[in-house]
């Protein structure tokens, strides 16, 4: 029985709901063929599915419409000051009305950043070398959100890279205690705490660990 006393809530109207969710950098192909970085806070998976919510105005909503190949590259928390660097920047020029004030078109996303492209395996955008996770992708479906002001595609992932201090020695898992994602927790970037436990189907629980 649970004998703890319940908090009291409060109604509230938060300008956003970030509520805690791992910062991407997509790649995407440009029109001209030079490739667009853009960071983002809007993605979860679904088995080999990776689910991506995008402003509808952006230079990656637009490259996506036409040319569906991509890198879902996940930084770290130490790249978090290169994906703040990433953030007021658009690949769009004219910058779209709908950007936040203040943002400029760069077409030199990965310069301006600080990180370097790495040539990927099956899709043309590249990857970026410093985060420790890239996913390489195709968008199968691309479509508005209900509000119109997004849209949602959904990536099948064709390849997986993971940096060697990330992955349990001699598997192909991920090692949870050794990765920790970069979190947008309400406009702020946050890396994780220790762990507390783990769900009764994890495959890494008792794991050796390297080093």
């Amino acid at each position: 029985m649970n004998t703890a006393t319940p908090l009291p809530h409060l109604r509230v109207e938060p300008s956003i709901l970030y509520f805690g969710t791992p910062v991407v950098l997509l790649s995407t192909e440009n029109p001209n063929g030079t490739f667009n970085l853009a960071p983002m806070s809007s993605a979860w998976a679904l088995g080999r599915t990776v689910v991506l919510g995008l402003g509808a105005d952006g230079r990656t909503a637009r490259n996506l419409a036409v040319r569906p190949d991509m890198v879902i590259n996940l930084p770290g928390p130490g790249q978090w000051q290169a994906v703040e660097r990433l953030a007021p920047l658009t690949g769009c020029d004219p910058v779209p009305a709908t950007k936040a004030p203040g943002c400029r078109y760069e077409p030199d996303k990965f310069g301006v950043a600080g990180l370097t492209p790495q040539p990927s395996v099956a899709v043309r955008p590249p990857r970026v070398a410093e985060c420790p996770l890239q996913l390489e992708a195709r968008a199968v479906d691309v479509r508005p959100d209900a509000g119109g002001g997004f849209v949602v595609v959904e990536a099948a992932v064709r390849e997986v890279h993971a940096s060697a201090d990330v992955v349990v020695p001699g598997t192909d898992h991920i090692d949870p205690v050794a990765w920790s994602p970069l979190v947008y927790n309400f406009r702020h970037y946050f890396g994780l705490g220790p762990e507390l436990g783990h769900t009764y189907r994890s495959a890494t629980a008792g794991a050796a660990r390297a080093g």
